[in-house]
């Protein structure tokens, strides 16, 4: 009986602390009795918990936390729908998103960027991985690669399938996936140097372009070209090697020391990164590989 008046008297202290209305919905568990030898040391420790239990419920609950989730899981599905409205893709960079769609696209923006679950974006374990792009602005790489290719090649016979970006080990590398006349595939490759500027600034550094040698798809060749493209194939290999090497490595184009710019990542989750440069124009990725669920450590120093 002594140890039973002992755990309600420290359950209604622990009571007579919080207001009433704070406790609404909180129940209290009758704690297992114990030996009586480390009666005095358990009763403590039982205070301790309850408390715990009472505070974690009052200060923000678990209908606080689940209501949350939900909204942010909300406002990525209403983000991702607006992409698919606008277009896609290829509208974005063909032109073909109108205004009010924009408008819309970045409204959806801003709505996710208030419940970023990442307070250290920089760091975090989330950011780093292959992605996709699906939104940029006017200053970004994906924009610069973009014009690169359509200034060399016309919208009629040229087509950007898609951009991916890898992020590892201080370096990002962008992807652009060209196809001309339905035939021959080719990538334009940007890779740059990113550092750790803040909890969420990291600075971008141009270092190289590589537009690779084409790759014809030989299952939509014509059947009456097949023959010329049999010839060709056959000359190439006929090169000399050094000659052949140079063509199989693309063209490089060095730009290191031609630009660099700074961004804030404003949102990141397991499946979607944002990004903003100097001007506030917002960058959306959606990742393409599976998260690393590792809790390696992240470096936590930066320059200020």
């Amino acid at each position: 009986m002594a140890s039973l008046q002992g755990s309600f008297s420290a359950i209604s202290a622990i009571r007579s602390s919080f207001p009433s209305s704070s406790l609404t919905g909180v129940s209290f568990v009758r704690l297992p009795e114990c030996d009586r030898r480390s009666f005095g040391d358990r009763r403590n420790r039982r205070k301790m918990a309850c408390r715990a239990m009472v505070q974690q419920a009052v200060q923000g609950g678990a209908p606080a936390t689940y209501a949350k989730e939900m909204e942010r899981l909300s406002a990525k599905e209403s983000l991702l729908l607006a992409f698919k409205d606008a277009g896609g893709f290829e509208a974005l960079v063909t032109g073909k998103t109108t205004d009010m769609q924009r408008i819309d696209v970045n409204e959806r923006i801003t709505g996710l960027e208030r419940l970023n679950p990442t307070p250290r974006p920089t760091t975090s374990p989330f950011l780093v991985g292959q992605w996709n792009f699906e939104w940029f602005g006017s200053g970004s790489p994906g924009l610069f690669a973009a014009r690169i290719i359509f200034e060399r090649f016309p919208l009629t016979l040229a087509k950007l399938s898609k951009m991916d970006l890898l992020l590892k080990d201080g370096y990002a590398k962008v992807t652009a996936h060209l196809k001309l006349l339905n035939l021959i595939e080719s990538n334009f490759i940007l890779s740059t140097r990113v550092s750790v500027e803040g909890p969420e600034r990291m600075k971008e550094e141009y270092v190289e372009g590589i537009l690779e040698s084409p790759t014809v798809v030989e299952e939509t060749i014509p059947q009456q070209l097949k023959g010329a493209y049999s010839q060709a194939l056959t000359t190439v290999q006929q090169l000399p090697v050094p000659i052949r090497d140079a063509v199989a490595g693309g063209l490089r184009v060095p730009l290191s020391g031609t630009f660099q710019r700074l961004f804030m990542i404003s949102y990141l989750d397991e499946e979607i990164l944002i990004i903003r440069d100097t001007a506030g124009i917002p960058e959306v990725l959606t990742r393409l590989d599976t998260p690393s669920s590792s809790t390696a450590e992240t470096n936590p120093d930066y320059e200020s």
